[in-house]
């Protein structure tokens, strides 16, 4: 079965001091394996609120979260953890390394809460992964000593240590220049090509080129489109 996420009717309501604010209302949406999918929007359109979701740091207002066929969107704090540790890899604009780590060692990180992992063979994952992002040699930089197109490659790397079904990435090539926006794009691209269900937030127009489907938010619904320019 391709069909990785469901979304049912999912509404996200904020309340402020004076008015309720209704971020989303009643997106109804699956995502398979095997694509890329291109989410745009404008600012403030509701697009963090609806990875949150996805990603399981936030819960809807109301609404079924399926993953997997199962429902997630009323898990408790440690079960949301345990799915998101094991289903779902995260890929930040601000890359969001530990400076005090080398490369391998922040790819390493995720591996050390993940039980189904055995301790000797992380180096070998470790590496494994800095390899498919070009960067085995260098593998002992801190990311002080990278570039941003190759820290954000080690966050890839990172993201895909547990060998997660799911990718989100948020703005991944936000400060970036365009030669190394195609290139985190073209490994994107490729997490979908093996298989995984990959779910990019981006301002850039080149996403339309990589992308399986493209998809708007906006008015706090989400419609796929031909062209999300």
């Amino acid at each position: 079965m391709n069909k990785i996420i469901e979304l049912k009717n999912i509404v996200k309501n904020y309340q402020t001091k004076n008015e309720k604010l209704e971020v989303l209302k009643g997106i109804n949406y699956s995502f398979e394996k095997g694509k890329l999918y291109a989410i745009k929007g404008h600012s403030g359109s509701g697009k963090t609120t609806l990875i949150k979701i996805l990603g399981l740091m936030d819960q809807a207002t109301k609404g079924e979260y399926l993953l997997f066929e199962n429902r997630v969107d009323n898990l408790n704090d440690t079960e949301a953890s345990n799915y998101r540790l094991k289903h779902i890899g995260f890929i930040f604009q601000d890359y969001n390394l530990n400076p005090y780590l080398k490369a391998d060692e922040n790819i390493i990180v995720p591996m050390i809460v993940n039980k189904e992992i055995e301790k000797k063979s992380r180096n070998n994952i470790a590496d494994s992964l800095l390899e498919k992002v070009g960067l085995l040699d260098r593998k002992n930089h801190f990311p002080k000593e990278l570039s941003g197109g190759e820290q954000q490659r080690i966050a890839i790397a990172r993201a895909l240590a547990n060998n997660p079904s799911i990718i989100i990435a948020d703005e991944p090539t936000g400060n970036l220049d365009k030669e190394n926006e195609k290139i985190i794009f073209k490994l994107l691209r490729q997490m979908a090509d093996e298989g995984k269900c990959v779910i990019v937030v981006s301002h850039s127009s080149e996403i339309t080129e990589y992308a399986d489907i493209n998809l708007l938010l906006e008015e706090g619904t989400l419609e796929e489109v031909s062209n999300a320019n």
